[in-house]
């Protein structure tokens, strides 16, 4: 679930860093447009009474403010806790001089993440699937903050609900299972409303890559009226199809986020339901949106290639450029069409889960709550994917990424030992395809 995108932070690198860097990667965390002066760091601490108390006097000695900190046991070192925390660098020298203090009075480690943001620094970002966790949690609204025109904004079951999803989002790290979600009878009703009414326009109005994995989704992951599904089955199910895999959000994320984890093949899902009051109508994504007009297509492979494809371009964009890439996101994987056959069919999860949209479509800044007055038409998936390449490579960075499946990481293509890398990899692929069409009589090789 994404939003529009925020500035981002720089890197300010030490010489202490340098080992960290080449086994974790770069790191993308979001900052705060209203403040371009925060400052956010990673320390470590030895898990002992008095350590973290010890550290914080280093800023409250200095007078310098603490506007977020969040903690976590250290994946290096089993005995550390690492914190981050985002700091309001009102005064600079003395902010130099607790950093020093931390890295000479503490005994883990410290590594400054922003500071000091140049126009031109290109954006960190995630470098391997773990560091998804490091930003998921920085989203731009909590699940239970809801709108003064939204259906349950009056509603303080729906509300207390609302919160009950977000925190188990927040709570959710990588490589854990999603925990299972047990709907009342009002969210299934809900849910069955919505199903049926799409469902009856499926046959007529989707394309024919979510017509055919649709039965799929109802045979193995629980897809039926009364019954809402549990994003741990269909993560599941997309793993084996395509190797996507969906992670539970606590609210809106920047579009700088959302689209990083496509690059993983990660799709950030909400898990609450809209209200009963209006179950034809969401002012945001919900379960609806995301497992009837998303999840569909994230099994086809061509179209989940198309959405990573998106993912990476994303990566150490410009935010200008990232602007640009939630727009196309949005004409396509939110509200596109495709040309199959004589007929135009919808594959854009904001069409397929809307039964008014949907309807629509059969007879620029977008908006987002109300109906589109634009839609593009792509003459396939391929089509799109091609398009999306040629855009990607006008994004002012220099370096190319590619995704390496087998250890779930981003490559950077910014040397002659990478680029050996790559050539060798596609080399051993043309041999494999080579000897495929051979095997196959295929002439001519």
């Amino acid at each position: 679930m994404d939003a529009a995108p925020k500035h981002v932070n720089g890197d300010h690198a030490t010489a202490g860093d340098t080992e960290f860097r080449k086994r974790r990667g770069s790191m993308y965390l979001e900052e705060d447009t209203s403040n371009t002066e925060v400052f956010s760091c990673i320390f470590s601490v030895k898990e002992e009474v008095g350590a973290l108390a010890k550290t914080l006097r280093l800023f409250e000695e200095k007078g310098i403010n603490l506007t977020h900190i969040e903690s976590r046991p250290s994946r290096i070192n089993k005995e550390e806790y690492e914190f981050f925390i985002n700091v309001d660098s009102t005064c600079s020298e003395a902010l130099d001089q607790v950093i020093d203090g931390l890295r000479t009075q503490i005994s883990g480690q410290v590594h400054e993440l922003s500071r000091n943001k140049q126009k031109d620094t290109v954006p960190w970002f995630p470098n391997d699937i773990q560091d998804l966790d490091r930003f998921a949690n920085q989203i731009l609204s909590y699940g239970s903050e809801l709108d003064s025109d939204h259906p349950g904004f009056t509603d303080p079951v729906y509300r207390s609900r609302r919160k009950e999803f977000a925190d188990i989002a927040y709570n959710y790290r990588h490589g854990q299972v999603v925990p299972k979600v047990e709907y009342t009878a009002e969210e299934r009703e809900t849910w069955g409303t919505v199903f049926r009414e799409l469902k009856t326009l499926y046959p007529t109005h989707a394309c024919r890559e979510h017509n055919r994995v649709f039965p799929l989704l109802e045979k193995y992951c629980g897809y039926r009226q009364d019954n809402i599904p549990q994003l741990e089955d269909i993560s599941r199910f997309l793993q084996s199809c395509t190797g996507f895999r969906l992670r539970p959000v606590a609210g809106l994320l920047s579009s700088r986020d959302f689209l990083a984890g496509l690059a993983f093949r990660v799709f950030h899902s909400t898990q609450y339901i809209r209200h009963a009051s209006r179950p034809m109508y969401t002012p945001e994504p919900d379960i609806c949106h995301e497992l009837l007009g998303h999840v569909p297509l994230f099994a086809d492979p061509s179209f989940a290639q198309f959405s990573q494809e998106i993912g990476l371009a994303s990566l150490g964009a410009p935010d200008e450029f990232i602007e640009k890439l939630a727009t196309v996101y949005w004409f396509t994987v939110e509200f596109g069409l495709c040309k199959q056959g004589t007929e135009i069919r919808a594959y854009g999860a904001g069409l397929l889960s809307s039964f008014g949209e949907l309807q629509k479509t059969s007879r620029q800044k977008y908006p987002i709550t109300e109906f589109q007055p634009v839609y593009f038409v792509a003459e396939s998936f391929e089509d799109a994917k091609e398009r999306v390449r040629t855009f990607a490579a006008t994004i002012p960075r220099p370096f190319t990424v590619r995704y390496n499946a087998y250890t779930q990481s981003i490559e950077v293509l910014d040397s002659t030992q990478q680029l050996r890398n790559l050539a060798d990899n596609i080399n051993s692929e043309m041999g494999l395809l080579c000897n495929a069409l051979k095997k196959l009589g295929v002439k001519g090789v």
